[in-house]
């Protein structure tokens, strides 16, 4: 049975684990550059740790991951044993009530209904110290579709509709590209402290 907390992903995460690949690596690996020496990363969807949070911690980065399915949470706690983890949900996370230099949401964004992403976006700019890096995943158009591991509905909001909402929480869209898998990365910027 699929838990619609987790989004389908507990029912099937060892599975997921098993054919995760490096692909985005290079992606992660330059956003990380960008961050302060050392610097604290939240992993949003972390799932088993691989290939994102390991890259991270690669390159220096101190990280903290959640994920809705404990399966996944409990891969990703054995693989980096230092490292915090926490099962929730994103809707109802906390983001440890600490703020950040990165947080990324790889693989997620887009399993997310439009509410809830909008949602997300605000919750990120509220963990994020100014100057802080957010990088997520989302096809560039705004198109729908069924994910092909969880059979759950996904849907991109489009290029324009996400630097909107990045701009009204205070962040300002940095860059976008793709990996060689063609994953389409959004990289936004805090660039001030919300008022509302």
């Amino acid at each position: 049975m699929i838990n619609n907390q987790d989004n389908g992903w507990e029912h099937i995460a060892s599975a997921f684990a098993a054919v995760r690949s490096d692909t985005g690596r290079d992606v992660i690996r330059r956003w990380a550059s960008a961050l302060p020496s050392g610097g604290e990363v939240l992993d949003v969807g972390c799932g088993s740790g691989f290939p994102v949070s390991s890259t991270l911690v690669e390159e220096g980065l101190t990280v903290f991951g959640i994920d809705a399915s404990p399966t996944l949470v409990s891969m990703f706690a054995r693989r980096f044993g230092d490292a915090h983890a926490a099962c929730e949900t994103v809707q109802d996370s906390t983001f440890f009530g600490r703020t950040f230099d990165g947080i990324l949401a790889i693989g997620l964004m887009f399993l997310l209904s439009e509410d809830d992403q909008r949602k997300l976006i605000n919750k990120v700019a509220e963990a994020l110290g100014p100057g802080g890096h957010f990088l997520f995943t989302a096809p560039h158009q705004k198109c729908e579709w069924e994910d092909v591991l969880t059979g759950q509905r996904s849907v991109s909001l489009g290029k324009a509709q996400y630097e909107r909402l990045l701009d009204e929480a205070g962040m300002q869209l940095n860059s976008t590209c793709m990996d060689e898998g063609d994953n389409h990365y959004f990289d936004a910027v805090r660039r001030f402290a919300r008022t509302d």
